[in-house]
This record gives C-alpha cells, sequence and structure tokens, in this order.
C-alpha cells in the first residue's frame, strides 16, 4: 500500500499531522467548542425556507459577491460597517486561509502566541509561510509590553492575536491590539471567534484608520451554525479586494448564502442562548476548585482547567463515561465546552465520582 511519505508530497509538508480533533458519538461532547443549543424551531423552519426557495436556482452559480450576505453581516456587526468592509468564506478557516494567501506565502511569516487555536499554524505550513512563536506571559495573559517586544523581535508580515484565546479564554485588552498594530508594518489579525461570549469591547471599534487591522468572525459558535460552515471577517475594503485575488470563483455556495442570511435576520433568537451557555461556563468555574482543580477565567464558551493529574486517564474515564472534552496537549490540563444545564450537570457529576476515587 502506498504511504503518504512514498508521494512527491511538498517538502515542508513532510511530517505535519492534519488538524485532528477526535471525533467520537457519545451522548455529550463538549470537546470542540460547539454551541450544544439547538436552533430554535421557529428561526429553523426560516432557514428552511431560505433553503427551499435557493435550491429552485442551483442550476445557476450563486452571487460571486455575495451581496446580500455581505449587506446582512454588515448590519448585524453595526459599528458603522458597509457590505464593503465586510467579507466571507466556508468557516473562519477559509477566511484565514485566503489571509495567509495574500498577505503570506513563501518567504513570509506569521507570529502566534501559543497555546492558541491549532488552525492558526495548520494553515500557515499549508499557505507555505512560516509559523514565528513567542511566549505568552504568567496565566497565559498577553501584556502590550509581550506582544510589542516580541513583533519588533520577529518582524512579521503577518500578527494572529486570538481574543478571546483559545483554549485558554483569555481576552485581550484593546491597548494591546493597538499597540501591536502601531508596532507591525505587516497585517494584523485578531480572531474574535467566540467575541459574542466576553464582556466589554471588540476590535472592531478600532478598524477606522486602520486599513491593516483584521477583524475574523465565525456564525458556528454563537449562532449555533458550525454544521453550516459561515465565517467571516470585518476590514478596510481594500483587504476584501486583496481576498477576491485568492478566492476561489463562486466559493460559497447559494445554500450556504440562504441559510446564513436568513440566521442573521433572527440574531437576536439566535444570540438568546448566549447567555445560558455563559452561565453554565460560569458555573463550571465555580464548581471546578471544589472537585480539586484550578479553572482559568474564561471570556468564551469553555473553560480550560489545570490540577489534572494524568489529562490523557481523565479524558479516557470520562469517554467510558458516554461524556467528550479535550486534551489540547498543555501539561496538567483538559478543555471543556460549556454545554447546557444538562450536559453541564452530567459532566461535573462524572467528574466528581472520578475525583472521589
Amino acid at each position: 500500500m502506498t504511504e503518504l511519505s512514498d508521494l512527491p508530497i511538498r517538502d515542508d509538508l513532510r511530517g505535519l499531522q492534519p488538524y485532528g480533533a477526535p471525533q467520537e458519538h457519545v451522548r455529550v461532547q463538549l470537546n470542540v467548542n460547539e454551541n450544544t443549543h439547538p436552533i430554535p424551531e421557529a428561526v429553523a423552519t426560516d432557514i428552511v425556507k431560505a433553503l427551499a426557495e435557493a435550491v429552485l436556482g442551483v442550476n445557476r452559480y450563486p452571487d460571486r459577491e455575495f451581496t446580500e450576505l455581505r449587506e446582512s453581516l454588515a448590519g448585524y456587526l453595526g459599528h458603522g460597517l458597509t457590505a464593503e468592509n465586510v467579507w466571507a468564506a466556508n468557516g473562519s478557516n477559509e477566511v484565514l486561509q485566503q489571509v495567509l494567501q495574500a498577505f503570506g506565502g513563501p518567504g513570509r511569516s506569521v507570529l502566534g502566541f501559543p497555546p492558541t487555536y491549532s488552525m492558526h499554524s495548520i494553515i500557515a505550513n499549508g499557505t507555505g509561510t512560516r509559523w514565528v512563536t513567542a511566549e505568552r506571559d504568567a496565566g497565559y495573559e498577553l501584556s502590550l509590553q509581550t506582544v510589542v517586544e516580541a513583533i519588533r523581535r520577529e518582524q512579521p508580515d503577518i500578527v494572529f492575536l486570538c481574543s478571546p484565546n483559545n483554549p485558554t479564554g483569555t481576552p485581550l485588552a484593546l491597548e494591546t491590539i493597538v499597540a501591536a498594530y502601531d508596532a507591525t508594518p505587516g497585517i494584523l489579525l485578531v480572531d474574535e471567534a467566540y467575541a459574542e461570549f466576553q464582556e466589554g469591547d471588540t476590535a472592531l471599534r478600532l478598524l477606522e484608520g486602520r486599513p491593516r487591522l483584521l477583524v475574523s468572525r465565525t456564525m458556528s459558535k454563537a449562532f449555533a451554525f458550525a454544521g453550516a460552515r459561515l465565517g467571516y471577517l470585518a476590514a478596510d475594503p481594500a483587504v476584501t479586494d486583496a481576498l477576491r485575488l485568492v478566492r476561489l470563483p463562486y466559493h460559497l455556495s447559494a445554500l450556504t448564502q440562504a441559510a446564513a442570511v436568513a440566521a442573521l435576520a433572527h440574531a437576536p433568537e439566535m444570540l438568546a442562548m448566549v447567555e445560558d451557555i455563559k452561565q453554565q461556563r460560569d458555573r463550571m468555574i465555580v464548581a471546578l476548585p471544589a472537585l480539586g482543580y484550578t479553572p482559568l477565567p474564561s471570556a468564551a464558551n469553555f473553560v480550560l482547567f489545570g490540577g489534572v493529574e494524568n489529562p490523557h486517564a481523565v479524558f479516557e474515564e470520562l469517554l467510558e463515561n458516554d461524556i467528550i472534552i479535550r486534551d489540547v496537549g498543555i501539561p496538567h490540563h483538559l478543555r471543556v465546552t460549556a454545554g447546557s444545564d444538562a450536559e453541564t450537570t452530567i459532566f461535573l457529576d462524572a467528574l466528581a465520582r472520578l475525583s472521589a476515587r
């Protein structure tokens, strides 16, 4: 049987591993930061109606500029943004890939601050962009001084900041983002995949007058739209022009566009579940210390907790109890998504039984 190493694959891809979050069909799935709450039935009905109308025209290519969707996204984001400021693709991962295709590539570098979203480095490798890293501060915080010093030292073409950060849940001060922008002559991208779960300001407020600042978002988390695959970013219109140079023709299907527009028309109903998710997140942060663990503060829809003597063993024992969480590779830590009230109860009760042994 032919193996990958037998093929004439690019040298810089040899030995790399693909994204590999475990996929297990278990009762309680709290491992990939999905929104475990179902879409409200009335909203689902409208989305199905929009899909039924769109499917009648799938013999034609979709709107290449996805104009209605961009208008809907701009209306949702506010901050004076228009459709010209907005770009979208099949999940925020494709948005990030297009950014690196346009502004990165061979001979260029992107700076990240691990532990952070694992796809940042994977997409960098896939586009031939050199991935360089700098250490975070204590408690996985990221200060203005740390970011600026790393940018000046590494001189990257692109900087990726994640706020709130995945997998730590750490938010990022706007002052740090401003300082990072001022320190780099290249692109600064702020990944705000979990923005709806945090309190306080968003980097969207900083876009005006900063043409090299990009803010990426997703409908996968707060909008419970992970299976629909819709990510987007807001930036200066010149950035969207650059992304047109690398996107594939008609990259967003008519069905994806129709579903997303219908969902955005019901933004208040879709986001009503966010407060419940935040309550479950905070509930776990309060409950975990009583079980002997040390949760980190989180501004996202998940909690990273330490004090785990053997993360792999705990992961496997929870899996035997029909519960899956995430071993993100940080020693003595595990990450758990904030689910529904029932899912959180099942998780905490199972963890309490394991801790009592």
